[in-house]
């Protein structure tokens, strides 16, 4: 059999370099960059949390911008084994897998509904503020417009309010260093301005429903200008280390064959009463 390719559609060696190019890391024998930077000379000089926005975005960060991020992957690391994707990680840890597997088990779960909230909320932030500054409509009025056709579609408000927290802790620290950023000149405030005026749309009397660590995260992403879907990677780059922390414990426990419920409690039936296949014959009683 012949081939049906000619000599000159064949791939030279610079088609075959250019499969994986990339701008991210340059690889020799004894060298490694990253960015153009000397692998040692980024040792021991640029912080982690610097060397994510480095190679995530290309520069180094200045101070403002790595201490934001600091702040809020640190303020995503973790909510406790009720977490599914902290759950998912920890009963994965008891059925004898790696303890790789099991972080990625819990990785696997965070998805639109369990760990998007941020990212629909940068995403929502910067419709917000290209609204106001292309059409003139004030925040206000854009906020109380954008919750309306979120309930008009039966859908939550991504990044307000919390299921289990009243006012998450998180939000008052960081919110508190994105207004210092912001006085010091730092960041523009366009986001932090339409997260505000949201915040305030859903208030109703008494009854306020404030931003949850999703809502201040995007502020703080869409400020430093990361796009929708990379601060969804950067939340989840955070979660992993709470993960990867349940599923140690777990692992260090030793118990077999964790559920989701601890026994001898069983998950309550609703289907059909307990009834014979026709024709079959029932055992005999002993």
């Amino acid at each position: 059999m012949t081939s049906s390719t000619s000599p000159a559609d064949q791939p030279t060696v610079a088609d075959t370099t250019a499969w994986w190019s990339t701008s991210v890391t340059r690889i020799a024998p004894g060298e490694i960059e990253l960015r153009g930077y000397p692998i040692e000379q980024v040792i021991g000089n640029v912080g982690f949390v610097s060397t994510i926005w480095l190679l995530t975005t290309g520069s180094l960060p200045s101070a403002t911008v790595s201490n934001l991020l600091e702040a809020t992957l640190v303020a995503s690391v973790d909510h406790g084994p009720q977490a599914p994707s902290i759950a998912s990680a920890r009963m994965a840890a008891t059925c004898g897998v790696g303890l790789n597997s099991a972080v990625a088990n819990g990785v696997n779960v965070l998805g639109d509904t369990h760990g998007g909230a941020g990212q629909q909320c940068v995403q929502l932030l910067n419709d917000l503020v290209e609204r106001h500054e292309t059409e003139g409509v004030p925040l206000d009025q854009l906020a109380r417009e954008a919750i309306a056709d979120h309930k008009s579609r039966g859908v939550f408000v991504p990044g307000f309010g919390h299921r289990f927290h009243p006012r998450d802790p998180r939000r008052d620290p960081l919110l508190t260093l994105v207004e210092d950023a912001l006085a010091a000149g730092d960041i523009s405030g366009r986001h932090l301005a339409a997260g505000l005026a949201v915040e305030r749309a859903l208030e109703r009397g008494e009854r306020r429903i404030p931003m949850n660590i999703d809502g201040i995260s995007a502020i703080v992403y869409a400020e430093l200008g990361v796009e929708p879907e990379l601060a969804r990677g950067l939340f989840v780059l955070s979660r992993s280390v709470g993960i990867l922390a349940h599923a140690w414990e777990e692992k260090q426990a030793g118990q077999r064959i964790k559920g989701p419920l601890p026994p001898p409690l069983l998950a309550d039936y609703t289907g059909e009463p307990t009834r014979d296949v026709p024709g079959a014959r029932r055992p005999a009683t002993p």
